[in-house]
């Protein structure tokens, strides 16, 4: 199979599913990418504490979607 036949197969699937089933699948990929970020994080500043950790998470997400109104600015 190619790529390209995989990535349609996968977009009928989804079209298949409840908006619940491709939200919660939405979701799960958020969480991840914020774990990876998190990871990334700790790798660059091991001492730091959690709260540091979610500040700094925060500001990532905030630079990549400048004008998205759910990340909430700690300011």
């Amino acid at each position: 199979m190619t790529p390209t036949e995989f990535t349609q197969q996968q977009i009928q699937r989804y079209r298949q599913m409840t908006g619940e089933q491709r939200l919660l699948i939405a979701l799960n990929l958020h969480e991840m990418s914020c774990e990876i970020a998190r990871d990334g994080i700790r790798g660059r500043y091991p001492d730091a504490t959690s709260e540091l950790i979610e500040s700094k998470l925060h500001e990532r997400l905030r630079q990549a979607y400048p004008t998205n109104a759910m990340v909430a600015s700690d300011d």
